[in-house]
Formats: C-alpha cells, sequence, structure tokens
C-alpha cells in the first residue's frame, strides 16, 4: 500500500513539473521523443524494408541454385576482369544438367533480353522486359497465372508463336479488355496472348516479379532471335533440388557435371558460379544490421540529451522540494522512500516523453507508406522497446537527484 502511495504520489508531481513549468519541461522532454522517435522509428523501417525484400527475395526459392555467370557474392578481390572472360551460360549447359545431374529434381534454362516494344492495333509498351525460357520454369519458379494458360508442352516443343504477358503490360495493351487471344507484335512478328502473369504486387527490388515483362518460350525466342549472344549477366539455370537432397549435394554434383561438360581440366579454375538466396540472405543480414545500428547510435546521442534534460528537472524539483523532504523524513519517512518516490518521478517523466515519441511514429509511417513502395508497420517488439529505452532512461536520469534527496538531513532541510 506504501508503495502505491508512493507512485500515485509520484505522479502526481510529475504531472505538476509538466504542467507548472509547461516550456521547461517539454523542451526538456523533448530529447527522449526524438530518441524514441530515431530508435522506434529507424527499427520499424528497417524491419519493414527488411520484410519486403526478404518476402521477394523468397521468390527465388530456398531450395534452388542458379547456374551463373556472375557470383552473387565473393570473398576476398572482387575479379571483375577474370570473370568477365568466362562463357555465358548456355543451353548446352542446361541439357547437362538436364541428362546428368541426377540430384536435380527440375531445372529451367532462362536469358532476358530488354528495350522492347510491344503493339497491339494503336497501342503500344516501350522498353518491355522479355524473360525467355524453357519449359519446366512453373515447376521451378512460384510462376501463377492469373488469367488464360501457360504453354502446351506441344506449343513450346514446335515453338508456336505464343506470348504470356505481365500484369502490367496487359494492362497498358488492352485496359479492360480480355487480352486472351489477341495478337500483339513483338520485332515485327504477331505472337497469340495465351496467358497473363499474376500480378506479384509492390516490392522494393524487382526479383521474379513478370508485372512488366513478357514470357516466350525458348524455342519460339530462337526462330528470330539469336540467342547466343543473348547471354551474359540474365542468362541463367535454375535448378531445384530433389526431395531429400541438400544444396550442397546439389552444388557438388552440379559442379562436376558441368565441369566435365565444359571440358575443364582438374587444375583449371571453376568457370561458373553457383547462387542460392542465402548468400543473398547474408549480405542482406549484413545491411540491414548496420543499418539498425546506425539508427540506434543517432537516437542514442538524443536519448542522452535528453536524459540530462530529465536530470536537470529532478534537481530543480530537489531543490524547490527540500524543506517538504526534511519534513517527510522528520516523520519517520526512510531513505529508500524518498529515493523511490524521485526516481519513479523520473521514469514518469521520460515514459511521457518516450510515449509520445511511440505515437508520432505510429501516427507518421501510414503517412510516410503512402510515398514508398511498401507497407511499414510498427511491431509490438519495437514499442516494447521504446517503453524500455524511457524507463532505463527515467533511472539514469533520475538516479543522482533521488539519491541526493535520499540523503538529505532532515534538520538542515527543513531549514532550508
Amino acid at each position: 500500500m506504501i508503495v502505491l502511495k508512493i507512485i500515485r504520489e509520484s505522479f502526481n508531481q510529475a504531472f505538476g513539473q509538466i504542467t507548472g513549468n509547461k516550456l521547461r519541461s517539454s523542451l526538456s522532454l523533448l530529447g527522449v521523443t526524438i530518441g524514441v522517435i530515431c530508435i522506434v522509428g529507424v527499427q520499424s523501417l528497417v524491419a519493414s524494408l527488411e520484410t519486403n525484400v526478404k518476402s521477394s527475395v523468397q521468390k527465388l526459392g530456398d531450395n534452388i541454385v542458379y547456374v551463373q555467370k556472375f557470383p552473387w557474392q565473393t570473398e576476398g578481390e572482387f575479379k571483375w576482369w577474370e570473370i568477365m572472360k568466362r562463357p555465358n551460360v548456355d543451353f548446352d549447359d542446361y541439357e547437362v544438367v538436364q541428362n546428368d545431374v541426377k540430384a536435380a529434381a527440375h531445372s529451367y534454362f532462362s536469358m532476358e533480353f530488354r528495350g522492347k516494344t510491344l503493339k497491339y492495333q494503336g497501342e503500344s509498351v516501350q522498353r518491355t522486359f522479355g524473360f525467355i525460357s524453357t519449359y519446366e520454369l512453373p515447376e521451378v519458379l512460384d510462376f501463377q497465372i492469373g488469367k488464360g494458360r501457360y504453354f502446351t508442352e506441344t506449343e513450346y516443343n514446335l515453338g508456336a508463336d505464343k506470348i504470356i504477358l505481365g500484369h502490367n503490360v496487359a494492362e497498358a495493351l488492352f485496359e479492360f479488355k480480355n487480352p486472351i487471344g489477341e495478337k500483339v507484335t513483338l520485332n515485327g512478328r504477331k505472337f497469340e496472348v495465351i496467358g497473363v502473369v499474376e500480378k506479384s504486387g509492390d516490392s522494393i527490388i524487382d526479383i521474379a516479379d513478370f508485372d512488366d515483362a513478357f514470357v516466350l518460350g525458348y524455342e519460339t525466342a530462337r526462330k528470330f532471335l539469336n540467342v547466343k549472344q543473348l547471354g551474359g549477366f540474365g542468362s541463367s539455370i535454375a535448378v531445384k533440388a530433389a526431395e531429400g537432397v541438400s544444396l550442397e549435394q546439389l552444388e557438388d554434383e552440379l559442379t562436376g557435371m558441368l565441369r566435365r561438360g565444359r571440358r575443364l581440366r582438374p587444375i583449371e579454375e571453376t568457370d561458373f558460379s553457383l547462387n542460392k538466396i542465402t548468400l543473398l540472405n547474408s549480405i542482406m543480414d549484413d545491411i540491414f544490421g548496420s543499418l539498425s545500428f546506425a539508427g540506434g547510435i543517432i537516437g542514442l546521442l538524443s536519448i542522452i540529451v535528453g536524459g540530462v534534460s530529465v536530470a536537470n528537472i529532478m534537481f530543480v524539483s530537489v531543490k524547490e522540494r527540500t524543506s517538504i523532504i526534511g519534513v517527510k523524513k522528520a516523520l519517520g519517512a526512510k531513505k529508500s522512500f524518498i529515493l523511490l518516490e524521485f526516481l519513479i518521478e523520473a521514469v514518469l517523466l521520460c515514459l511521457l516523453g518516450g510515449g509520445l515519441g511511440i505515437i508520432v511514429v505510429m501516427l507518421g509511417l501510414p503517412l510516410l507508406e503512402n510515398h514508398i513502395p511498401f507497407e511499414l508497420s510498427v511491431s509490438s517488439g519495437n514499442i516494447i522497446l521504446g517503453v524500455m529505452i524511457s524507463v532505463i532512461s527515467g533511472i539514469l536520469s533520475g538516479i543522482i537527484p533521488a539519491y541526493m534527496a535520499a540523503r538529505l538531513d532532515p534538520v538542515i532541510a527543513i531549514r532550508q
């Protein structure tokens, strides 16, 4: 009961400090508010960004290895001039994977070509992204058709003039008209639209995003394109591990079979890269960890400034109530009660500043969300973090003034 009375009295005194000295208290608590805004706001932004990016990267599949010319991550010096000399990943490599790699469940070969224009009657879409793939694409990647269908095996093998459009491309060309069965023009050639890829949605990075693309079968593309020259960074073989096969086993077999297919001698270095999303995840963990740390340092500096300001309020409060403290001690109040009273008051002041910071973040993020391409949210963990920072700041800023108040001699304090 005594503790509850102390808490109630401390709350009343903290409220009195703020209402009695509005300008001084507001300026003093501003540091705590800004610090909590920095820490909670940055942590929420980084967490939301990380969730968005990792969900986009996750589309690549956590059981898939990508055979490519360029590595996603390198150890030591990045010798780009040597990597540039590597041969492009091509259809011959894909056939080696299909025929010889037993650890693979499915695989597809793909390449990109950009800057193309698609036309339909009076409408056109410029600088579109073309994705050329072998037939097994849906077996490996999460490739969903929103309207229409995928290529049949016969259409693919015969190189039929069929095309699948991304959601945004179809919308730009046809608006409200159903595109299925209509013919679009690419490179002066007519293609029948048989499907529209399901909308991928907003993402800060475009990984496995077909919204602004169109898809052609490899056998169709090589009828009118020089596929040997496309290659480069855009050519890739995606290999999905068979049931019960680890990525390490798949990588070992891929390395051996592709080296044999390329006739590399034992002393020669491997001239291709095996990439997987775990590499990207490790890179992203480092990046987002650095962003969180930087935001925490900025917020910590603001918290320190705010803590010093709150400590100043508490020193003034002790000075103003010195005689009252003397009377309380003369009537038998223990040192611990006086200490607890001022300590709680400091914590309450910091909680008010921190609470205001959390409210600002929660109101501000939805407004910011209108200007960025991903969803923002404040997790309960970040709210708890803001509260804990406020409490710790209150304890650290109030401990010295509270200790001084507890040590006052009652006779001297009453005289003052």
